[in-house]
């Protein structure tokens, strides 16, 4: 059996009874404790976090062409413990999915989920106006201890319209994760560009990530903007 918890918002907490495997951002360890010899370690992954070789190779691949590369170690949990990871004081969000429930995450926002989340990546078509891209990473419920843990650069907002049916906007590049029992639910991508904003007098806000009320999901935001999106303009 494993847990995640936070500490402080800050620092994610991992309790392990008995043995387990996660999936953590390499170089997250900052402390851990056990009864006797030390029975955790740690092991850089060369391709990814499938079982399968040849799916671990093509994922590989996939990440390093999308941008969507993130070095990863596993963790092996070798009877109880309790470990903690964090990165760079950076605030800390867990999510328990459900069996077949979806999260889509910014590769650089993951610090560390459970082996009984299915990894994957995969094309989203969203353009090049954001930071990012074309592709998302995705972690799939397959199991009781789906645990997944992600990074907020800030206290982040949580929006959800699972009650109210209600549209959600959120700019692209402060997005971290949307979630959904639906499948992938991807946001409509919307644009908002015209004469002014080749002269330099855009808004700022020329494209969005919405979704509808029909499109029940949960969004985690975080309070700053990703830099190095393309900026359409002429000086």
């Amino acid at each position: 059996m494993i847990t995640f918890e936070t500490v402080n918002e800050l620092t994610l907490k991992v309790t392990c009874s008995g043995n387990d495997v996660i999936f953590a951002k390499a170089g997250a360890f900052i402390c851990g404790q056990n009864q006797g010899n030390k029975n955790y370690k740690f092991e850089k992954l060369l391709l990814g976090p499938q079982e399968n070789f040849m799916q671990a190779a093509l994922g590989s691949l996939v990440r390093r062409a999308t941008g969507e590369n993130i070095p990863l170690m596993k963790v092996t949990l070798n009877g109880d413990s309790v470990t903690y990871y964090a990165s760079y004081g950076q605030h800390i969000v867990i999510y328990k999915l459900e069996v077949g429930e979806v999260v889509s995450v910014e590769s650089e926002n993951i610090l560390a989920f459970t082996q009984d989340c299915k990894y994957n990546v995969r094309f989203i078509g969203s353009g090049v106006l954001s930071q990012k891209g074309l592709a998302t990473s995705t972690l799939t419920g397959n199991g009781k201890d789906a645990y997944v843990a992600v990074l907020s650069d800030g206290n982040p907002i949580v929006l959800s319209n699972l009650h109210d049916g209600s549209n959600i906007s959120v700019d692209p590049d402060a997005v971290i994760c949307w979630m959904s029992q639906n499948g992938y639910c991807d946001p409509y991508i919307k644009t908002d560009v015209s004469w002014k904003t080749f002269i330099g007098q855009a808004s700022g806000e020329s494209y969005s990530y919405e979704w509808m009320g029909n499109q029940p999901v949960t969004v985690i935001v975080q309070p700053s903007e990703r830099r190095g999106g393309i900026s359409i303009s002429v000086d």
